[in-house]
């Protein structure tokens, strides 16, 4: 069995169990939605496809410009553009915090090493290139979050993919395809975030814990669900707080997880410094010629965009739950920030992995998994260096966790209609998840959350193509309208802070 799941051996009997019952089910589920079709002598997921594609398509359609919008991004995140008081829950900066906490996870890490390892550096290149084109399918995403989010008689938020295809399609005379497309989002995606954002990252967490203490034969490998205990403990003292608790933790998590990150990266390309001018022609010309690589430049190709769409996870809906809930009133200035989170989590972090693995060559030793081969490279630095690892590790599991927890939250809610006892009842279910995904791998379980997780790409992008034309007047209408100076920032007294308080007095 896959090192991945290294507390299975002792929780064998219930993962063989749901195998059994359940099992072939999604050994058909898995068959359907990751269908692949061979190009070359490469193999082409078609839901891969299907998000590049629309990548592409809605780049063009909504004539993306990130260098040009940046400017107005920056006032926007700052919060010179909406007012303390307007509709809504948390700052535009901690919807992106809760975005980024969902996607910047073990992917960036572990993934991007396994994709250099099968791939060569020439995956890097293709990653960074998925990541730019995924930036239009946040920036429709949150955009449309916005414009058909609901406000509720406590001034709560309830939005997301559910809503604006339910609401949206309504809107363009589509409502019983538009009521379809959203619950069968919903329903799946409750089951999706409890796999890939909870089991999954708990038993990673876990896994890791034992690996690094190396207590895997030893009390700890055998009691892994403490582990779980404890990270459950903290999540409730989160979650169970709302959104604005989740938003408040993720925007102080988020910043401190990726500059660590960041700054332990860069101390090994220092140190490593020579080696620089090689790796960047060698990412450059392997992508492009696939040496040595099955399926030549295509498998390559393949590697490099799978990683990126696993990563970012743009067009499968998630920019829209943390986004609809923001204090805003112009719908296009959340899709103008969501749009730079594929940016920073495959084009920045996803490259800094890249360049730490091919510049120190560990990944040249196709006997290490992605964690191993990411730590060698740490290593090269000190002995000690992958402590700092380690803790980047479980920033990232842990972010990844909350953020999941409420976007899998609203689509139960959603899906017994907008219910709040429904969404404590994930809540509570969500948190056992937790432990439960700590002393055993549920491979069956995660296998379903995972197809499930890229299956609801297919309704969301639909949903998109047909709500394009009134996705594109909206952001055509707001750049004119800060071109002609229509729009401009609120007085500062009326700002919030980037955390959501309402701006000090000396400072107004």
């Amino acid at each position: 069995m896959s090192d991945t799941y290294i507390l299975a051996a002792q929780s064998g009997a219930v993962d063989k169990a749901i195998q059994g019952v359940f099992g072939p089910f999604v050994d058909v589920l898995e068959k359907v939605v990751f269908f692949s079709i061979p190009i070359g002598n490469a193999q082409l997921p078609v839901v891969v496809l299907w998000l590049f594609l629309a990548g592409i398509i809605m780049t063009l359609w909504m004539k993306v410009r990130p260098i040009r919008d940046a400017m107005q991004t920056v006032r926007i995140v700052r919060g010179h553009m909406s007012r303390h008081h307007d509709a809504g829950e948390v700052t535009s900066f901690q919807a992106m915090a809760t975005e980024l906490a969902g996607t910047i996870g073990l992917g960036n890490i572990a993934g991007v090493a396994v994709a250099i390892s099968i791939g060569g550096p020439g995956a890097s290149m293709w990653i960074i290139i998925a990541g730019i084109l995924g930036m239009s399918l946040k920036l429709v995403e949150a955009t449309a979050s916005q414009m058909f989010r609901r406000v509720n008689s406590d001034n709560s938020i309830s939005g997301g993919p559910m809503y604006y295809l339910t609401d949206g399609l309504a809107f363009i005379g589509k409502p019983k395809t538009g009521k379809f497309l959203g619950f069968f989002y919903g329903f799946c995606f409750m089951f999706a975030a409890m796999g890939a954002g909870n089991i999954f990252q708990s038993n990673q967490i876990a896994m890791h814990i034992i690996d690094v203490t190396g207590t895997k034969n030893g009390w700890l490998g055998h009691n892994g669900w403490l582990i779980g205990l404890v990270l459950a403990a903290v999540t409730a003292v989160v979650v169970l707080g709302g959104l604005q608790s989740i938003a408040n933790w993720t925007s102080r998590l988020v910043p401190v997880m990726s500059v660590l990150y960041a700054v332990a990266v860069l101390v090994i390309l220092v140190i490593h410094v020579t080696e620089l001018p090689a790796a960047f022609s060698t990412i450059f010309t392997s992508a492009f010629t696939g040496k040595g690589v099955t399926g030549g430049v295509i498998g390559v190709a393949i590697i490099g965009i799978q990683r990126a769409v696993f990563s970012n996870v743009a067009g499968v809906g998630t920019a829209g739950f943390a986004h609809s809930t923001t204090k805003n009133h112009k719908p296009a200035e959340e899709g103008l920030v969501a749009a730079w989170e594929p940016f920073i989590d495959s084009v920045v972090v996803c490259t800094l992995t890249a360049l730490a693995i091919i510049v120190t060559g560990t990944y040249r030793n196709s006997d290490s998994d992605g964690i191993t081969l990411t730590t060698e490279a740490f290593a090269t630095v000190h002995s000690l260096f992958p402590i700092v690892l380690s803790i980047c590790i479980l920033l990232f599991g842990f972010s990844t966790v909350l953020s999941y927890s409420y976007y899998g939250k609203k689509a139960a809610g959603f899906v017994f209609g907008n219910n709040r006892v429904a969404e404590h009842i994930y809540d509570a279910f969500y948190l056992i998840m937790v432990v439960v995904g700590a002393a055993v791998s549920l491979e069956t379980v995660t296998r379903f959350s995972d197809a499930l997780f890229f299956l609801v790409a297919v309704p969301n992008l639909v949903g998109l193509y047909l709500l394009g034309p009134a996705i594109r007047a909206e952001i055509k209408n707001y750049r004119e309208g800060v071109r002609d100076g229509r729009i401009t920032p609120v007085p500062k007294e009326e700002r919030s802070t980037l955390l959501g308080n309402p701006m000090p007095k000396q400072q107004a």
